[in-house]
């Protein structure tokens, strides 16, 4: 029944300002834009991988405020080819790192960072020997 992940949906405060994040720091590449009737921007779709994408929409309010033991949905996580070099690189363009490289309890490598509007981002690697990269391949076979 279900094949993958499509998309993941967040809400921006700034949707360019959002848009700009998941483009220069996380290198995601804009798809396309939907238009509302009054014909200001309602939807930016960023393409992450083939059939993969995040859905940007306007006019966020309030403020996002993490809180681990609430229920919902807590975090995304993107998987990167080098974690240390992927840290090094978000660094260096000038993001606040929320958590140091570590390994996980599931051998993944992982750290954390946040976008303009609070969401918590997690950018893992899966070694080999890591339960995620193990399950992959028990899976795909």
């Amino acid at each position: 029944m279900i094949t993958r992940i499509g998309h993941s949906a967040i809400r921006a405060k700034d949707i360019e300002k959002t848009a700009k994040f998941y483009s220069d720091i996380l290198g995601f590449k804009e798809a396309f834009r939907i238009y509302g009737d009054d014909g200001a921007v309602s939807i930016v779709y960023l393409y992450i991988a083939e059939g993969q994408f995040i859905e940007i929409f306007p006019n966020g309010q309030g403020e996002y405020v993490y809180d681990p033991k609430a229920v919902g949905h807590t975090h995304m996580c993107y998987e990167v080819a080098d974690a240390k070099a992927a840290i090094e690189e978000v660094r260096s363009k000038g993001v606040a790192i929320d958590t140091e490289l570590k390994t996980g309890k599931s051998g993944a490598l992982q750290f954390w960072i946040h976008d303009p509007d609070g969401n918590r981002i997690e950018l893992m690697q899966l070694p080999p020997e890591s339960l995620q990269a193990q399950a992959n391949k028990r899976f795909k076979g």
